[in-house]
């Protein structure tokens, strides 16, 4: 932890020392000013509105400069505060981001994240977060957009040219929960733990046409070290099961994973229907001589059917790092966290997902319990399965996911509601890996938006036979970010 602190101490430096050489009311920039000084001043006078009428006496202080100040501590660059959920059962999270570009005379840019945040239970995350892309002309993007878009932004958001990730991240995490392995457990199973995981490695989108047709490439090193967790009222792991019950228990390792697949993201009939389909392949190769390695394939297929095409939810967009909303901040503004839409019935969606996973070992190998996919409340990565049932309540190798949602905002209120209905299930050998037997769960509740992404879910959820659930969570990627590496 200490390594982690060393880097928020040297982001506030950073801060301090830019915005020291702007104090008072910033001059004008010079030729010879740099782009991280540009970066600061800028930010500063965002922080300072008044110094930005320099024309005429400051007029009296506004609920619009409370706005414009908060929007700037949350999404500025290069430095804000960053929030979010961590996993689930380990709190909110705070902290500091520092966000910054660079582009090259060959018309690449290059971004960079870093972050660092912790929790009140002491779980924490640190990680960077390197982004390269060529920079596109208007004929290699088309986006999805806020406000009516024309006719030729009518299509699901991807790049025409390539885009390269570098990233190292390590996550700390002080509740986990396991009930044991398989579809079939019992909440008297539970037991506890902890888990920090170091991933570090690079990924790659490669588009092959305008039809939002792409393949994608990893290569991750995945370090997990686990722990007893003994703060919590139940037992800890290793007082209810074994490495027979729970492979991976008492053996460390550390892993190479590459993987690849193929994504198809189309939009279809003049963009009543868009398509999110997603086929990969993992093989995960335990290092030391441990008995861990194994193979995963996904695939997850989603139908999505606006509800109107004249208002567009702002997408995830490949360029960002986490931290970011916008790739050039020098030009492009991040969306507003306070955009409230004009419109009534227009931002929303309905969406159907098949979602399929499944695990292969060979002789005398075993998948280890922490890499496995969840089932009930949320996941490790925060995607909410089967949502009544507790956090982590079923764990196998292998999942099916059946799920219906609707999502639309409120006439001119940054909120929107939500209701999904998931049938589901993990068992454990791959031959159950079908539609019998599957545990229902229904989730409704509110969701906050900002910048027109919902970006806090408020829900409830019941189903199934072991009460309901209700959850609370904040999104750990900045507007319109792309998401950080999976724990598992």
């Amino acid at each position: 932890m200490k390594l982690h602190a060393h880097i928020l101490v040297a982001l506030l430096l950073a801060a301090q020392t830019a915005l020291a050489q702007s104090s008072g009311q910033p001059s004008s920039p010079t030729g010879n000013e740099s782009r991280l000084h540009s970066d600061f001043r800028r930010e500063w006078l965002e922080l300072h509105p008044c110094q930005q009428q320099l024309t005429r006496p400051c007029s009296e202080f506004t609920f619009g400069h409370i706005t414009d100040i908060s929007q700037t501590l949350i999404t500025g660059q290069p430095l804000h505060i960053a929030v979010g959920s961590l996993s689930p059962q380990n709190g909110f999270a705070a902290g500091l981001a520092f966000v910054e570009h660079k582009d090259f005379s060959d018309e690449w840019r290059m971004t960079t994240n870093t972050d660092a945040v912790a929790t009140g239970n002491g779980s924490w995350r640190a990680g960077s977060y390197l982004t390269a892309y060529r920079l596109p002309q208007s004929h290699q993007v088309i986006g999805v957009v806020m406000g009516t878009p024309t006719k030729a932004q009518k299509k699901p958001a991807f790049q025409i040219a390539p885009i390269f990730n570098l990233y190292a991240q390590t996550t700390s995490l002080n509740r986990l929960y396991f009930y044991g392995l398989g579809p079939n457990t019992l909440p008297s199973g539970q037991s506890a733990f902890g888990l920090t995981e170091t991933i570090a490695g690079t990924s790659a989108t490669l588009p092959l046409n305008r039809d939002g047709i792409s393949f994608t490439l990893e290569l991750n090193g995945r370090v997990p070290q686990l722990r007893p967790d003994t703060r919590e009222t139940v037992p800890t792991i290793a007082q209810l099961y074994t490495e027979s019950t729970a492979p991976g228990l008492t053996r460390s390792a550390a892993f190479i994973e590459p993987g690849g697949g193929i994504q198809i993201q189309p939009s279809l009939f003049n963009d009543h229907l868009r398509l999110h389909y997603l086929a990969n392949i993992q093989s995960f190769t335990s290092l030391g001589g441990t008995p861990y390695s194994f193979r995963r394939w996904t695939a997850d297929i989603g139908h999505e059917f606006p509800l109107a095409s004249k208002v567009y939810l702002t997408a995830s967009n490949p360029q960002n790092g986490p931290d970011a909303c916008t790739p050039d901040p020098t030009s492009t503004p991040c969306p507003s966290p306070t955009h409230v839409s004009s419109t009534i019935n227009h931002e929303g969606s309905i969406s159907l997902r098949l979602l399929l996973t499944g695990s292969a070992t060979s002789a005398g190998k075993s998948v280890p319990f922490y890499f496995d996919p969840t089932t009930g409340g949320s996941d490790i990565d925060s995607n909410p399965i089967l949502a009544s049932y507790p956090d982590y309540r079923f764990r196998s190798p292998n999942l099916v996911l059946l799920r219906g949602t609707i999502e639309h905002t409120l006439p001119k209120l940054p909120l929107g509601v939500y209701f999904s209905a998931d049938a589901a299930k993990s068992p454990l050998p791959r031959s159950d890996i079908d539609f019998a037997n599957l545990r229902q769960s229904y989730s409704v509740g509110l969701t906050v938006h900002a910048g027109g992404l919902p970006l806090v879910y408020l829900l409830f959820a019941w189903g199934g036979n072991e009460g309901t659930h209700t959850t609370f969570s904040l999104s750990n990627i900045l507007l319109g970010a792309s998401p950080r590496p999976s724990l598992f």
